[in-house]
């Protein structure tokens, strides 16, 4: 495919613009495919500040940005302008510390995770691992801390932990997520399979009463986000500080210490609740969502609220 001039030049001027850009499906809180949704989680877990293209919201950039680095697929990464390559370079070189060298990062710890396999679990795990020859267990930890166990080629250089005589490989990410855990088989009421303990997990969204939300409030204990749009603020909103996501204050919100506490309001609670649950997975640990919302409000708190 040739490139047009003008959109070689608009491509240009992104990269000079910004020394690490990553070019991806949607948005770095909100990827819209997998591939960059783990090329975002990699670099977060560098803290490597970095600029981003959503490419579903430009056609020709997303058709040029294959032809002006010769690579067919989306995310790439962009670093002094030269390009990195896709999803699983990004996660290869970030694993083995060579992401790290080129933007100039502290080289990553590689210390093994301290990890518990309880004896049931290893001999179910050992009974998978009789049936390949040759593979070792590999453990990813995501970003929202959700496990997922395979089977994977033994890799002397990759980062292992042992217990109980079981090997396990990790990857640099989940390695640091995966401190403390416990890997354990269970056969009861949640049915039968591997169970993971995991003390760093974020703690679950909680409900929180309108009335309790209020005494927070008021005692400057808590941040409150309304998440409606303007309009349906403009017809009924609290009658206290509040944060919104208006504009680009979700970001900054986002960029907020993980251990601020937010509570989420809607109209209903539905919405808040979701949104809680984003922010819980970006790992803020003191999320609430507001039960039954600015409704809820209304009733048990301000009379003066409307209802709509």
């Amino acid at each position: 495919m040739s490139l047009d001039p003008a959109l070689r030049s608009r491509i240009e001027s992104i990269l000079n613009a910004n020394r690490v850009v990553l070019f991806m499906k949607g948005q770095p809180s909100m990827p819209q495919c997998g591939f960059s949704a783990k090329a975002v989680g990699a670099l977060q877990d560098l803290g490597v500040e970095f600029d981003h293209v959503n490419v579903l919201a430009d056609a020709d950039i997303r058709e040029g940005i294959k032809a002006y680095g010769e690579w067919p697929t989306i995310p790439q990464l962009y670093i002094d302008g030269e390009l990195i390559g896709g999803s699983d370079i990004i996660l290869q070189m970030a694993g083995n510390g060579e992401l790290s060298s080129v933007l100039g990062l502290a080289a990553p710890d590689r210390t093994p995770p301290r990890i518990t396999v309880t004896p049931a679990a290893v001999e179910m795990l050992r009974g998978a691992l009789a049936d390949s020859p040759g593979a070792s267990l590999q453990l990813g930890i995501d970003a929202r801390f959700q496990p997922n166990f395979q089977l994977a080629p033994h890799d002397d250089n990759a980062i292992a932990a042992e217990s109980n005589g079981l090997r396990v490989q990790f990857d640099l990410a989940s390695a640091r997520r995966a401190e403390g855990i416990t890997i354990d088989w269970v056969d009861d009421i949640r049915g039968k399979g591997l169970a993971i303990d995991n003390p760093n997990a974020p703690k679950a969204v909680q409900e929180l009463s309108v009335r309790d939300a209020d005494d927070q409030l008021r005692a400057g204990s808590i941040t409150v986000v309304d998440v409606r749009p303007a309009d349906e603020r403009a017809i009924a909103a609290i009658n206290a500080p509040f944060e919104t996501f208006d504009g680009d204050n979700r970001a900054r919100l986002e960029a907020l210490p993980k251990d601020t506490a937010l509570a989420f309001l809607c109209h209903h609670g539905g919405r808040s609740a979701q949104a809680a649950e984003q922010f819980r997975a970006l790992g803020f640990t003191k999320v609430s969502n507001i039960t039954g919302g600015i409704d809820a409000w209304s009733n048990d708190v301000d009379n003066g609220v409307p209802k709509y």
